[in-house]
């Protein structure tokens, strides 16, 4: 399984999102999946990274190639 960083987490979400985007999403996107948290407030109680970038990247439907 692959590790996913806190600051590999932010540098998926500048690629996909872009910088000021990635930042809204992440503080304002509420995802189901995530218990109806946000990116950003999965992290802050602890979600593991990967788990949240997967979230993020099946409720976006990002492609599968960027996934891992």
């Amino acid at each position: 399984m692959t590790v996913v960083r806190v600051t590999e987490f932010w540098e998926r979400m500048r690629e996909q999102f872009g910088p000021a985007y990635a930042d809204a999403v992440a503080r304002d996107q509420v995802i189901s999946i995530l218990g109806g948290r946000s990116p950003l407030a999965a992290l802050e109680a602890g979600i593991d990274p990967k788990q949240v970038w997967l979230a993020v990247c099946e409720h976006f439907e990002l492609p599968v190639s960027i996934r891992h």
